[in-house]
């Protein structure tokens, strides 16, 4: 079981509705029971709160579900927002069993609150799925304040209904300016690149606008999109993600000065390696920043960093690693445990093929994980070492782009909470879990090149 990573004990960590307020982040969310598997059993939305996303407040469910009868069989994926003094929660509710008599499973409905805690929810179906959209596919609603319209702007998740084809997921949106009527406006973004948007998000950052989504058809994961109009046009990164697979439907709040990203990291069926991913898991979370191009990276948060404990230097002096087509390792630490944090500063030679980081690994064997960073492909990505028997590890979609360039230095960050591993560098996240662990030890090589490692240490266990 995880200890730095939230997972409220008996349940597993679903859509996050994230919202600040008084010096603390109220995370609303889903938990799964895996009763008998996910989304076996019906679910509200209950409650943590943090001020350093390292302690958490539990208050349990807190917008209760609704009965069997009821629209509101699920409460999926909504909103939380307030307006002249009142909090409101925009959220989907979700009917299994109403398909089968002809009715749209998911609604837009609001509940309202005075403290965040305790809520009452509205009878009143607020917003149905509009005609030529997918009555079983609108949910996950976002509203915000428009200063300049003077209007609050709901985007949610839609699918159109065109013929036989599948990828026609789009974002829509709603304008009101009492909360009460709410006015279709059509499609906000329609790439006909997905089969659906889940969890869409949208904030200014500087002189940009970003809209989020994310996706289950393409790479499985939470993407963006960058604009300096709200109107768009609506333009893509190089990497416009902040993760890999395995980290889905984010989303992001600000406390007014750092912005953060919330996403559950998935567990795999039966834990094992081979499993594929489940709905539902341990929350992640992510310090969102700007590059100076415009485009999102992230980072650690601080009190996340700043937990861990005394830190071990694992070298003395400046290391260097060179091999000619061949791999060249080297030991950093014989027992990592199951909790701690490893940062490195390195850079690496012109015509470097690859270096990269073995964790959980068995000295004798060379049994690892391993986190590889190609240079000649621009690519981080995660995997078991040696794969044999072809393969050990389902790692679709566990890899990510980054621009390499040769003699500079970075840093790298590397978490591991138990199963789950978290690697940060230049702005660019990787999350992954490891079932089958064969050592303990850590080590780091490089293939056809140089690399030197400057600086080495690592943090076991959090501080008392």
């Amino acid at each position: 079981m995880q200890k730095l990573y939230y997972q409220p004990e008996g349940y597993w960590f679903g859509d996050c509705m994230p919202f600040y307020h008084n010096g603390k982040f109220y995370l609303f969310h889903q938990r799964d029971t895996r009763k008998p598997g996910p989304f076996g059993e019906p679910f509200g939305w209950a409650l943590a709160c943090t001020t350093d996303f390292v302690t958490f407040e539990d208050y349990g469910e807190v917008l209760h579900r609704g009965s069997d009868e009821d629209q509101d069989q699920f409460i999926f994926a909504g909103s939380i927002f307030e307006a002249d003094g009142v909090f409101y929660a925009m959220y989907t509710g979700y009917n299994r069993d109403y398909p089968k008599v002809g009715k749209a499973s998911q609604v837009l409905m609001l509940a309202t609150s005075a403290d965040l805690i305790n809520w009452k929810k509205s009878d009143e179906k607020l917003v149905i799925p509009q005609e030529g959209y997918d009555q079983n596919d609108w949910r996950d609603p976002y509203v915000f304040w428009n200063d300049n319209s003077k209007e609050y702007i709901m985007i949610l998740g839609a699918r159109k209904l065109d013929g036989k084809k599948i990828r026609t997921g789009c974002t829509v949106y709603f304008t009101s300016t009492d909360l009460k009527k709410w006015d279709f406006k059509g499609d906000f973004w329609a790439p006909n690149l997905y089969s659906m948007h889940e969890m869409p998000d949208i904030f200014k950052m500087g002189d940009y606008w970003y809209l989020l989504t994310t996706e289950y058809s393409d790479k499985s994961k939470t993407v963006y999109r960058m604009s300096k109009s709200l109107s768009g046009p609506w333009t893509a990164p190089i990497d416009d993600a902040f993760d890999g697979r395995a980290y889905y439907a984010a989303r992001s709040f600000s406390d007014g000065n750092k912005r953060y990203l919330f996403g559950w990291v998935p567990t795999k069926e039966n834990e094992e390696d081979l499993g594929k991913e489940q709905w539902g898991g341990t929350l992640v979370v992510h310090e969102v920043y700007q590059r100076r191009d415009g485009s999102l990276g992230v980072k650690i948060p601080d009190g996340v960093y700043n937990v861990f404990g005394k830190k071990e230097m694992l070298i003395e002096q400046q290391t260097k690693l060179s091999s000619t087509d061949s791999c060249v390792e080297t030991l950093m630490t014989k027992d990592i445990g199951d909790l701690f944090k490893f940062e490195t500063n390195i850079k690496f030679s012109e015509g470097t093929r690859s270096f990269g980081i073995r964790l959980f690994e068995d000295e004798a064997t060379g049994d690892a994980y391993e986190y590889i960073f190609n240079v000649g492909e621009n690519r981080i990505s995660f995997d078991r070492t040696p794969n044999l028997p072809w393969y050990r590890y389902a790692n679709k979609g566990l890899e990510r782009p980054i621009r390499f360039e040769a003699n500079k230095d970075y840093n790298i960050q590397l978490i591991v909470d138990d199963t789950i591993a978290t690697v940060y560098i230049d702005g660019v996240a990787l999350n992954a879990r490891m079932y089958s662990k064969s050592g303990t030890a850590l080590s780091m090589y490089v293939v056809d090149g140089d690399l030197e490692i400057t600086e080495a240490f690592i943090e076991k266990g959090l501080k008392v």
